[in-house]
């Protein structure tokens, strides 16, 4: 795990070492919670940046943001490939 620039190394070693003390399952749940808020963050900053887009449009721009333009194109060959 890659250490914050706003981190010192103490306190990262403190971090990791509570992290990995908890069980397997508070673990999964803590990584899918912090994957939904960098989801949400992220259609935040697609829908501020471009109002006019619908809720689907916002939603293929952060899929483009996420799996590149070629996987894009693969799953949606006919859509535009909109800004994120």
């Amino acid at each position: 795990m890659t250490r914050a620039r706003d981190t010192s190394a103490d306190a990262h070693r403190v971090q990791l070492s509570a992290i990995r003390r908890l069980p397997p399952a508070r673990r999964v749940e803590m990584a899918l919670r912090m994957s939904e808020e960098a989801r949400a963050v992220t259609m935040a900053g697609i829908r501020d940046r471009h109002p006019e887009y619908t809720e689907q449009e916002a939603r293929l721009a952060m899929f483009r943001l996420i799996h590149g333009d070629e996987a894009f194109r693969r799953v949606w060959p006919g859509r535009p490939l909109l800004e994120p």
